[in-house]
């Protein structure tokens, strides 16, 4: 895998809502990274618009030489095996607790799947070049980073909803599984969120330990704070600016109230993104 420079490309092949014509929204998250010679697909959505909007946007999905799972939920697995004939020269990176079945229950839904519809870790390998196992910290390529499993630290966050391992909701799912991307930039470090299950301050807190970083010039992705309290919104809030984010470009579980209080926060700097957006880092 060739080393990377200092500067990269970003392209929301999947989100809750499409910014431009001819690409279409789907409740999931999937980025394309380009970032020298290197090109990285994080997640794929659930399935429905991950191959549409690659082709829309001019991104050629068997070019990728590696793929991250964030965590194993559908809404970001299951498009990655819609396109696995596409994938096989790419190394996917994955916390080994992410092919697991899941659950979560609602009022209205009552108790439905929510994990990937793969299980197989044979058929997993099948679909890529390699099974990269994420555990803790890696190193994908020159400045490209996977975060592995985030200690959670902060009393003030929690994986955003209650998940199960089981049917009968009997077995809390923490989601250890759940990572980050991690990318040094010429403008400083950016972190690319899937869902952000871990916390979005234990996640920055983790980065800057490896690190020694104290500054991020860009996060973007979900932040699972649709069900979010305002004190717990506020505080991420604080903990952004304590770790002195200069761009903020929420996502996908973020929420609407809480990406109207981070778009107030930090005005002019906030980044809107939907299904064709490109950001350039």
């Amino acid at each position: 895998m060739s080393s990377v420079d200092a500067t990269a490309t970003l392209t929301v092949l999947v989100e809750n809502c499409a910014a431009r014509r001819g690409v279409l929204g789907e409740h999931g998250w999937a980025l394309w990274i380009e970032t020298g010679g290197l090109r990285i697909l994080l997640d794929g959505g659930q399935g429905l618009a991950l191959r549409h909007n690659a082709e829309a946007l001019g991104v050629g999905l068997c070019s990728a030489d590696a793929v991250v799972l964030s965590h194993g939920h559908y809404d970001h697995a299951d498009g990655l095996w819609a396109v696995c004939d596409q994938l096989g020269q790419a190394r996917l990176y994955a916390h080994p607790g992410a092919f697991q079945e899941r659950y979560s229950a609602s009022t209205a839904e009552g108790v439905r799947p929510v994990g990937s519809s793969v299980h197989d870790l044979a058929e997993v390998r099948r679909c890529v070049l390699e099974l990269v196992d994420t555990p803790t910290w890696t190193k994908v390529a020159s400045r490209v980073f996977v975060t592995g499993q985030i200690p959670r630290r902060n009393d003030f966050e929690d994986t955003g909803d209650p998940f199960f391992l089981d049917e009968a909701l009997e077995r809390p799912d923490p989601l250890v599984d759940d990572q980050a991307l991690v990318l040094e930039t010429e403008r400083g470090l950016s972190v690319i969120l899937g869902c952000g299950h871990a916390g979005v301050a234990n996640t920055l807190d983790h980065v800057a330990e490896h690190t020694g970083e104290r500054r991020f010039h860009l996060v973007i992705g979900g932040m699972h704070l649709r069900h979010a309290s305002t004190d717990r919104i506020q505080q991420t809030i604080a903990a952004l600016r304590r770790h002195r984010v200069d761009r903020v470009a929420p996502a996908h579980c973020t929420g609407l109230f809480a990406t109207a209080e981070l778009m107030r926060a930090w005005g002019n700097r906030f980044v809107g993104v939907g299904a064709g957006s490109r950001v350039r880092l």
